[in-house]
């Protein structure tokens, strides 16, 4: 089992009662509430915390990225990935990960992720995302062609790290007269790719269909097996054997000096959680076209309690995952 360090890194300072008012803080509450001057000590304090934990003897720190939103400060995951490919020795650098439809330039991305491996010396686990619904509508990008462009994606990028250039794409989503990017990975044939899943069947197909990790977040015990039997089937029917290689799983976990402090906090944090992620309108975390076919509910108000989950992931939903 590997352990690896996450922090969504929030922006825990804004006025929490103007989000209330509002009734939302992701995607269209005002970013005059955040505060620059905190929002720089809070980025320092993060990159401490990475720091640290390479230090305690974590295996990997995992990275993501979000927009609109201050539960996670973190716009461009590769930013910090990049520093503490600089900053630490030992410790996998995860990226949980990079949303690829957001990508209007997979050749970019591409050569962003390689430029990470080469400096960290082969440390960089290259996590894809398809992103969530609101984020899609943060930079302007068609929600109903998010999984296409997730796979062209993907299929581009790995080309252009294994196929020596110069060559040509010509994709639906993309378009390159030239690939040949002169910066790729040091590990071969690419670094290893982890996919996190939030309530998707389709990806975790797709996932197992590819042989890569499946992450699930932050699901019941209940909802995680039956992610791993979907996941081990696909893996037998196209000829490999999952199991504990494959699977990841993220769990939010908090550490007190006793008992009673810990569920406290804890309950405040979640809470905090409920308030950051959990006031967002159904249309803006699954506007028209972005959800599964078997899911149309939100991601968002499924995590938080208020309504119970269909036909996700059989049978419910869930958050996304780590090994």
């Amino acid at each position: 089992m590997h352990i690896m360090y996450f922090t969504e890194q929030p922006m825990a300072t804004y006025p929490a009662d103007k989000g209330l008012e509002f009734g939302a803080t992701a995607l269209m509450f005002s970013n005059s509430h955040f505060d620059p001057a905190e929002g720089s000590r809070l980025y320092n304090e993060y990159i401490e915390q990475y720091v640290l934990a390479e230090t305690v003897g974590f295996d990997g720190i995992m990275l993501n990225e979000h927009h609109n939103a201050p539960f996670c400060m973190q716009a461009k995951a590769n930013i910090f990935a990049a520093l503490l490919a600089g900053l630490t020795k030992r410790v996998k650098i995860v990226m949980l990960g990079n949303p690829l439809p957001l990508a209007e330039n997979p050749i970019r991305l591409a050569e962003e992720l390689a430029m990470i491996d080469m400096i960290s010396k082969g440390r960089l686990v290259s996590g894809f995302v398809r992103g969530g619904g609101q984020e899609q509508l943060a930079v302007g990008v068609n929600p109903a062609f998010n999984r296409e462009r997730f796979e062209e994606a993907h299929d581009l990028i790995v080309k252009a790290w294994t196929q020596p250039g110069p060559f040509r794409w010509e994709g639906t989503h993309y378009q390159h007269r030239v690939v040949n990017p002169w910066a790729v990975p040091l590990q071969k044939p690419y670094p290893r790719v982890w996919v996190p899943g939030v309530i998707s069947r389709e990806t975790v197909i797709w996932a197992a269909q590819h042989r890569y990790p499946y992450i699930a977040l932050n699901t019941t015990v209940e909802q995680t097996q039956k992610i791993w039997k979907l996941y081990d089937d696909t893996a037998a029917e196209v000829g490999f054997q999952g199991g504990p290689e494959y699977h990841g799983y993220l769990k939010q976990v908090h550490v007190a000096e006793t008992e009673e402090k810990a569920l406290e906090n804890a309950r405040q944090f979640t809470w905090m959680q409920g308030e950051f992620t959990g006031l967002a309108h159904p249309v803006w975390s699954t506007p028209a076209g972005y959800s599964s076919p078997e899911n149309r509910r939100g991601f968002v108000e499924f995590s938080t309690g208020r309504g119970p989950a269909r036909g996700s992931v059989p049978p419910s939903t869930s958050r996304s995952a780590t090994t």
